[in-house]
């Protein structure tokens, strides 16, 4: 039987194997001490996904080993905090990106940066307690598996980072961004359907994923839905072109266009593809593959996106 922290990880490299991003997978609920100004007393306690997390002191030197929070710590104004980051947090362009990497961790060459704090969403198994071990706190944030959990996150990165205020000015924005874009879009009766593709190989991904809870903001019905139904496939089942012609779509969503160079022209190359109504009706959606895999400030983004393809795919 699979650990959670082992699903993690698979349903990790599965994305990282056709994308420079992450993926999502379920997470613990966090806690953030209750803090909120830039200038906030230190130390303070964050509950973390590896358990009660202190931190002595605004921390000056921060690695960010997760994409996904690299992204949020520059969005709470903790960028200037931040010496370096992950070889695939591309994300936002000042960012000082490093050869350090999430997934295969290297505890010497992080402790060389002598670091105050390290944010990670993986642990291979060593990388805590090694850090741990020469003085260097880390902070383990998993992959989000719902709104609240991610905005969770950024509160609690701003706790950590002393930037309090403006973490909750950030999740205020999205959330307040979030519920305009599903009240512009209210769901179709019936509802469409649609396919959201990892990769070339049709690994997809179910309602029960992060970015399968952000298409059933619109009312979106996923066609991988029964392909996962016992939960075998974590979430994550790898498809067959004839389950997707057979289902045939209203909207198929790229999430492989970086990664992979797939488009709406790779898509209608495909053996049987070109009967498919999505093809035919304007519904072939290409995404950011890193927008559409993570889980910070541009959840927005990605929401965006999908309402603009359910609007040109109506119009």
């Amino acid at each position: 039987m699979f650990g959670r922290r082992a699903i993690s990880a698979a349903v990790l490299v599965l994305v990282a194997a056709c994308s420079p991003s992450e993926s999502t997978t379920s997470a613990v609920p966090t806690t953030v001490a209750p803090t909120t100004t830039a200038a906030a007393a230190f130390p303070v306690t964050v509950a973390g996904d590896n358990g009660q997390v202190t931190i002595e002191e605004r921390p000056v030197a921060i690695v960010s080993l997760s994409p996904t929070a690299t992204e949020s710590l520059f969005a709470i104004g903790a960028g200037d905090q931040v010496i370096a980051v992950d070889d695939r947090s591309d994300y936002p362009a000042e960012a000082p990106v490093s050869e350090l990497s999430g997934f295969t961790p290297n505890v010497e060459a992080i402790a060389a940066l002598r670091p105050d704090l390290v944010v990670i969403s993986f642990d291979p198994g060593d990388l805590v307690s090694g850090l741990n071990a020469v003085g260097i706190p880390v902070l383990m944030q998993d992959a989000a598996a719902t709104l609240d959990e991610a905005y969770d996150q950024i509160e609690q990165l701003g706790i950590a980072t002393g930037n309090g205020d403006e973490a909750g000015q950030v999740v205020a924005g999205m959330q307040g961004e979030i519920e305009a874009i599903v009240v512009a879009n209210p769901p179709t009766d019936p509802p469409l359907t649609y396919y959201h593709e990892l990769g070339p190989e049709l690994y997809s991904l179910t309602s029960s994923t992060f970015a399968g809870s952000i298409y059933s903001l619109l009312g979106l019905q996923n066609i991988a839905d029964p392909a996962d139904a016992d939960g075998a496939a974590f979430g994550y089942p790898q498809l067959s072109a004839e389950f997707i012609v057979e289902a045939d779509p209203d909207l198929i969503f790229l999430a492989d266009t970086i990664c992979c160079q797939q488009n709406e022209a790779a898509v209608k190359e495909r053996p049987g593809w070109d009967t498919l109504t999505a093809v035919n009706e304007g519904g072939v959606v290409e995404l950011n593959d890193d927008v559409a895999s993570r889980w910070g400030p541009r959840i927005v983004d990605f929401l965006q996106s999908v309402a603009d393809g359910v609007a040109a795919k109506a119009g």
